[in-house]
């Protein structure tokens, strides 16, 4: 599957916070984040291996075959590296749609994800 997206990023709060984020994204109902477009379509856990790893299944209804993958990595009690990965199945989207897709994995998880943690 290509990698056809990445981003990496730091977010202040330790890897096990962060997994419990991705994984639970509704755990505080004050603080929301995962708020989906009308044409996206709420993930599920294809993949999770506590805390450093946790697959997304796709957002995109027009795109069921995407996967977001992301690498949490950190000390237990510091700050963690967020790496998040778009794979996608053959063919690959055009290079605006790929654009599309990246600028709203990096807004989930960039903007609207690091918000809820204070930055």
């Amino acid at each position: 599957m290509p990698e056809i997206a990445s981003r990496r990023r730091t977010q202040p709060p330790p890897p096990h916070i962060v997994y419990e984020a991705l994984t639970n994204p509704d755990r505080d109902p004050v603080r929301p984040w995962l708020i989906l477009h009308n044409d996206e379509q709420r993930p599920t856990i294809a993949e999770a291996v506590e805390p450093n790893l946790v697959v997304w299944t796709s957002i995109w209804p027009r795109r069921p075959d995407a996967r977001i993958r992301f690498d949490i990595v950190g000390p237990p009690h510091g700050s963690t590296t967020l790496s998040w990965t778009l794979i996608v199945d053959e063919p690959v989207p055009d290079r605006e749609t790929t654009v599309r897709m990246r600028k709203r994995v990096n807004e989930l998880i960039n903007a609207n994800l690091r918000f809820t943690f204070g930055q």
